[in-house]
């Protein structure tokens, strides 16, 4: 029998990630908030559930997506703005003790460079978390409760800015005027490699680890996002002049290229 992955939330990651594992010979059951959505993803080869976690509990049979799993992959972003937000450390609480029932072996936690905050210069994993959002502060906060639980293997990947088909920062900065930091380097991944990182810690067993996933080329935003847009023909965003001495941090993918890895689809287009 196929080995067994669990992902929970098969959005615009989620999705195609499942999809390829399914060609490498997985068996992916994976879930959605949407009723609506369990027909596609049934279609694409998935074995789908209907899962939505709260700070309450867990809404969904859970114990049945989490049966004979031997990977879950967590792929929840905080949604901390809204009128509605809620504490996403409460939602990972609920969702460790299901696991823990489950006894699921291994889990990948998908987090976001966020949780490095406002450091300087070149960051990598071992660089301390310094979060500054409450989303990042909730993500280390996850991280920490994963990463403790005696009996787990937990693998923390943390992604830089997504990019990928119909996705990406450029149209949402388009126009803009008076923007900050335009000499701060981006740290972007495209949606390929997020998928390609996956499935190299997969199967390779990096388990207990923590890998940045962020493309290695770092220009200035404000020559990257300028070039972008004249790609597109669409306005370019315009930064300030800024005078202040910050460099704004360069986040490496250090133990993923340690490893003899390497990224397979450029952030320019």
């Amino acid at each position: 029998m196929s080995k067994q992955i669990g992902i929970l939330g098969c959005g615009w990651l989620g999705l195609p990630l499942a999809k390829k594992l399914i060609e490498k010979g997985y068996h992916v059951k994976g879930t959605t908030t949407s009723a609506s959505k369990l027909e596609e993803l049934q279609n694409e080869g998935i074995e789908s559930f209907e899962i939505r976690l709260s700070e309450t509990g867990i809404e969904g049979n859970v114990q049945s997506f989490l049966s004979d799993i031997e990977t879950l992959i967590v792929n929840v972003p905080p949604k901390l703005r809204g009128k509605h937000p809620e504490s996403f450390v409460d939602k990972m609480k609920k969702l460790l003790s299901e696991i823990k029932e489950s006894k699921v072996p291994n889990v990948l936690f998908v987090s976001s460079t966020a949780v490095y905050g406002n450091l300087e210069g070149e960051v990598t994993e071992a660089s301390p978390t310094q979060p500054v959002t409450e989303s990042g502060k909730q993500l280390v906060e996850s991280e920490n409760l994963f990463q403790k639980e005696d009996g787990l293997n937990t693998t923390i990947i943390r992604f830089g800015g997504l990019i990928g088909p119909d996705r990406h920062p450029v149209t949402i900065l388009s126009g803009k005027e008076q923007l900050g930091n335009g000499n701060h380097a981006i740290n972007l991944i495209h949606l390929n490699d997020c998928i390609h990182m996956i499935q190299t810690i997969l199967k390779e067993g990096y388990w207990g680890e923590i890998f940045n996933g962020v493309y290695p080329h770092h220009p200035k935003k404000q020559v990257y996002y300028f070039e972008e847009a004249q790609k597109r023909g669409i306005p370019a965003p315009l930064y300030s002049a800024t005078s202040h001495t910050k460099m704004g941090k360069t986040v490496l993918s250090q133990n993923f290229l340690s490893k003899s890895h390497s990224f397979t689809t450029s952030i320019v287009s």
